[in-house]
């Protein structure tokens, strides 16, 4: 063969040889990506640490956006939530494309250690539109309402629809969760897009004894601040 044409061989059996090489690693690298996601759905945090060692990306996401932290914590694998909290670099507060992150998860499907995690970690509670104690109050969630409050949640926060979390557990008939957010402070009067009170939206749903209890703390309000003005003049 002569010099030249041997040389222009070599160059093509070198490309070809990188072709192959990276039509060989494509599936391997998908692959591993479903390896990750599906260790974290289904609480291999072995796995899950042995992939991120190897080089995979701490956020990994599926197609819906979901984090390997949120399809942790929606799935409650409190071991890979763990793992994941102690990576570098994981993103605690990232959103799905539904917008929801792991701690709203979490708190919306009534996972309390879970919660109780993420709240150690340092996750946002607090944020624009809906929320944790949302989710934690619309569902009836009382432990996990208990800690929001505990940590510093807002009781008057409100969903886009402008409804407050006593709103959401007048509404459902979450008598438990009505109280602790009465004892916390949570507005009686405030109306929703629909001009509707925490009370009458009870009521209108036939929770008739969670109606009562606001208007008696409405009126036990009243007298509590009649009594001060009193005592000040």
């Amino acid at each position: 063969m002569k010099p030249v044409a041997r040389s222009s061989f070599l160059r093509l059996r070198t490309v070809a040889a990188l072709l192959f090489s990276l039509q060989l690693s494509l599936p391997v690298a998908a692959a591993s990506l479903d390896d990750l996601l599906n260790a974290a759905k289904l609480g291999d945090a072995g796995e899950v640490a042995q992939l991120i060692a190897r080089g995979m990306d701490t956020n990994s996401t599926d197609q819906s956006g979901n984090t390997l932290l949120i399809l942790a914590a929606r799935e409650e694998q409190p071991k890979v939530v763990a793992e994941l909290i102690k990576q570098r670099g994981v993103k605690l507060d990232a959103r799905n494309a539904a917008g929801d992150s792991a701690l709203m998860l979490a708190s919306l499907r009534g996972y309390t250690g879970i919660v109780e995690q993420l709240l150690a970690a340092g996750a946002a509670f607090e944020h624009e539109g809906w929320n944790p104690l949302l989710y934690a109050a619309f569902e009836g969630r009382l432990a996990i309402v208990e800690k929001l409050l505990a940590k510093g949640a807002n009781p008057n926060a409100l969903a886009p629809n402008r409804t407050t979390a006593l709103m959401f557990a007048a509404r459902n008939g979450h008598e438990d969760v009505v109280i602790l957010l009465l004892k916390a402070g949570a507005d009686l009067d405030w109306k929703n897009d629909q001009n509707e009170t925490a009370d009458t939206w009870a009521a209108k749903n036939r929770n008739t004894d969670i109606a009562e209890l606001i208007q008696a703390e409405r009126k036990s309000r009243a007298a509590r601040g009649k009594q001060l003005r009193i005592e000040i003049n």
